[in-house]
């Protein structure tokens, strides 16, 4: 369905009696940071569509394996991931500044219970830097300020925005939110995105029914979108090979790829 990102949605609180994405997702990846009504959800959301712990695992996978090209093939330096979802093993920051001690993250997410485990837990190296910020992805212009105080947007910075687009239910929107950010950062800069999708072709059907009971045993709301839609995200930008595919499929070692219905791409701003 989505990716453990949470949506930073404006109104999120800290409400242990409702399932909640980032933590059903924790659960599904064998996460610890999670509740009864979350398990219960998830349990219920996987007996409907059994590959959800397969999404999950594969749109983790696909975040090492984009941030370590981007850091160790590209170079990239500063890397912006917004919705940043519950800490796991190899975050964003661990990935890039095993390779590259000196990279500098932003992290960009409003859910509690993220922000409290973030701040206890994804601390960089001496040299680079790892900040939070405690925004809404419904407002960009204020991700981008707040994020202005540690990334130099004079220099490529890595967009992540993994499974978060998927929470703004209205395409329109979540267009203007990605070109917003996009347009901010210079030439030379990288979105890597990946959204769930209904498109049979990837075994997306199930998603349907899924997302519905979701979206009425849930917070916050979810949509699953279109092979094309997701393609439009990626207007004026060059999309790297292997194109947008199934997230599992993207850059994976011979006889690692799954299929799953979450795309997943990155592309460059010329």
């Amino acid at each position: 369905m989505s990716d453990g990102h949470t949506p930073s949605g404006g109104s999120a609180r800290l409400n242990t009696g409702v399932a909640h994405n980032a933590r059903v997702w924790n659960y599904w990846i064998g996460g610890k940071d999670n509740y009864e009504v979350d398990q219960q959800v998830g349990e219920h959301v996987a007996g409907m569509f059994p590959i959800i712990r397969d999404i999950a695992r594969a749109d983790r996978d696909f975040l090492g394996r984009a941030v370590s090209f981007l850091a160790g093939e590209r170079g990239v330096r500063q890397f912006l991931d917004i919705g940043t979802g519950l800490p796991t093993a190899d975050n964003t920051h661990e990935i890039a500044q095993r390779i590259a001690p000196d990279s500098r993250i932003v992290y960009v997410d409003n859910d509690p219970i993220v922000l409290v485990h973030a701040r206890t837990l994804l601390t960089g190296t001496h040299d680079g830097v790892t900040a939070y910020i405690d925004a809404d992805v419904h407002d960009p212009d204020a991700i981008l300020e707040r994020a202005g105080h540690t990334l130099d947007f004079t220099r490529p910075i890595a967009v992540m925005m993994l499974g978060i687009l998927n929470f703004v239910l209205d395409v329109d929107k979540a267009r203007d939110i990605v070109r917003r950010v996009m347009a901010a950062a210079p030439s030379g800069s990288f979105l890597v995105l990946t959204h769930p999708t209904f498109d049979d072709e990837l075994g997306g059907a199930g998603q349907i029914p899924a997302m519905k009971f979701w979206n009425e045993n849930a917070t916050p709301p979810i949509t699953a979108r279109s092979g094309a839609d997701i393609a439009a995200f990626f207007e004026g930008l060059e999309v790297l090979e292997p194109g947008m595919v199934s997230c599992g499929q993207w850059r994976a070692e011979p006889g690692s790829a799954v299929l799953v219905p979450q795309y997943g791409a990155v592309a460059v701003k010329l």
